[in-house]
């Protein structure tokens, strides 16, 4: 297969003000005649500019984002005005799924060392007396860990619908800085080192008072899902700084420009996630229903959002792949 290697960097800077002139077009309510002209003509440069790139770029986010851009177009050009319910469909089986697979191995690192502080400060503190004295803890927890003490009422002080709401607005907050500060690494990193701080605290404290099934009953059935979203957004975030200090083959603006979408639809993702985490800790975590059938619901939400994730993204990130090497 000989000939010159196409240099793909190179290529996508020298077309990317077409690209995006194209976009602009697809994306105005009304045309007048030579911008219909020049849309048509855009159109049809781009898509045999597209076969191109399927041909001879590796880049998977590249080609779909280019045929994103294609889609609106061609539906400018037909007539037709784009169908919102099915892009909105199409985000959640593919979109979001495949950009959460794609940054899996740094979630999981991030999973990984997050429950690995949090354990370690957990099991020092209930081991160790000094440990509070370090930390600067007062000696008498009872008021935090006693039966009805101020672990417990934490979930059932406010109605349940205004809990859910302010724990919802809480953590997408939370998983917002950690996506978007990610590009500065350091704040991110303090980010989720103090979450992991409370929460290895708080276990110890119950450890020591001998009230661990207490805190697994409060904590898993909302925290699995919780956390796991939160552990995404601290490795999609990190991504995205590792992307400014290593940007690969591509120029540093593009890589940013592109790790940044895929961080972007992340954050998107995560909005409902996170909503139905919180509505496991306002209406589950707090109820009367007995401890294993709070965890169950808890580990089936986990389970199913992971099944999700593994199954859609999957299948999105190979026939993205598949149309690359076409």
């Amino acid at each position: 297969m000989g000939g010159k290697p196409m240099d793909v960097d190179a290529y996508s800077a020298r077309n990317r003000h077409t690209w995006a002139r194209l976009d602009q077009l697809a994306g105005r309510r009304k045309l007048n005649g030579a911008e219909s002209d020049e849309l048509i003509l855009l159109y049809r440069r781009t898509s045999q500019q597209l076969a191109r790139l399927q041909t001879h770029s590796p880049e998977p986010e590249l080609v779909a984002g280019l045929s994103a851009v294609l889609a609106r177009a061609r539906g400018k050009i037909v007539g037709s005005s784009p169908d919102t319910w099915a892009e909105i469909l199409r985000f959640f089986t593919h979109g979001f799924p495949a950009a959460v697979y794609r940054v899996f191995g740094w979630w999981l690192g991030v999973a990984v060392v997050f429950l690995g502080v949090a354990a370690g400060f957990a099991t020092w503190i209930s081991a160790d007396p000094s440990a509070r004295r370090t930390l600067g803890l007062q000696e008498d927890s009872n008021a935090l860990t006693a039966p009805g003490g101020a672990f417990e009422t934490y979930y059932t002080e406010h109605p349940n619908n205004a809990f859910a709401a302010l724990v919802w607005t809480n953590n997408a907050w939370v998983s917002a800085l950690a996506l978007f500060l990610g590009i500065l690494i350091v704040p991110v990193l303090y980010l989720l080192f103090m979450n992991a701080l409370n929460i290895g605290v708080t276990a110890g404290l119950m450890a020591d008072a001998g009230r661990l099934d207490s805190l697994f009953g409060f904590l898993l059935p909302h925290g699995m899902l919780e956390l796991t979203a939160i552990f995404i957004a601290g490795g999609a975030g990190l991504k995205l700084g590792w992307t400014l200090i290593d940007p690969g083959r591509m120029s540093r603006t593009e890589a940013i420009a592109r790790q940044g979408r895929a961080t972007a639809a992340i954050a998107l993702g995560l909005v409902p996630t996170l909503l139905i985490a919180g509505l496991l800790e306002g209406f589950v975590t707090p109820s009367t229903l007995p401890t294993p059938v709070r965890i169950a619901c808890g580990l089936l939400a986990e389970s199913l959002f992971l099944a999700y994730i593994f199954t859609a993204g999957r299948r999105a990130s190979a026939e993205t792949e598949s149309a690359t090497s076409r």
